[in-house]
């Protein structure tokens, strides 16, 4: 089951290499989101400071929901889905190894330049780890619920649409705690309450997406 995984995840990696625009788009269009608010509102610090998390989770949101529409569809078109559906491995652990795969090519980047943004806002450096900690937990809970999304609109037209009117708004809760420990950490408060909750809507998502996409995906195919 194991090595299972780790074949998938090693594929969806060499694929994702190989089509290397979803790396660069999202990174890209997170860095120039991200970017443009300081340039906008200039020199006002303390302005800065209060809007940073708000602005970093939403446009890091925003970044993960560019290629979530690419994580079934193509082996969806070549037929390989189908294929994974039938190996005598459970399709959770399958899918679970694609969405892995998924946040590795567009969370982690985010997480990896999250530091240099966060200096943009004159975060404190309390401030930027706490926004490091908080995306790395948030990013997968983002990839594990967009997945679902995914799953559900897979073979429609206007899928991308329909992926984000039904991730958006399961992913408000993850807005509102990833957001809310950077500016608990700015405030002086602690930003343990809101990282526990962040990290309890993980492992809520990580046991429960697999087995809700997994369910999808058949109903697709069939």
């Amino acid at each position: 089951m194991f090595e299972a995984f780790l074949i998938i995840l090693k594929r969806d990696l060499l694929l994702a290499m190989r089509r290397k625009s979803d790396i660069t788009s999202t990174l890209f269009f997170f860095v120039v989101v991200v970017s443009l608010f300081p340039l906008a509102i200039g020199p006002e610090l303390d302005i800065l400071r209060q809007i940073a998390p708000g602005i970093v989770w939403v446009a890091a949101l925003l970044a993960s929901m560019l290629a979530l529409d690419h994580m079934f569809s193509g082996d969806f078109q070549d037929g390989s889905l189908e294929q994974l559906a039938l190996t005598p491995q459970p399709l959770s652990i399958l899918v679970l190894a694609k969405i892995v795969a998924h946040w590795l090519i567009t969370g982690l980047p985010l997480v990896i330049v999250a530091p240099v943004l966060g200096l943009q806002y004159d975060l404190s450096a309390d401030a930027i780890g706490i926004l490091v900690v908080s995306l790395f937990i948030g990013t997968p809970v983002l990839s594990l619920i967009g997945a679902i999304g995914a799953a559900l609109t897979l073979g429609l037209r206007g899928a991308g649409v329909l992926v984000s009117l039904l991730v958006l708004p399961l992913t408000i809760p993850v807005l509102i705690f990833g957001a809310g420990a950077v500016e608990a950490s700015i405030s002086g408060l602690g930003a343990q309450g809101h990282l526990s909750m962040l990290g309890a809507i993980f492992v809520l998502s990580l046991l429960l997406s697999p087995l809700a996409v997994s369910v999808s995906l058949k109903v697709s195919i069939e």
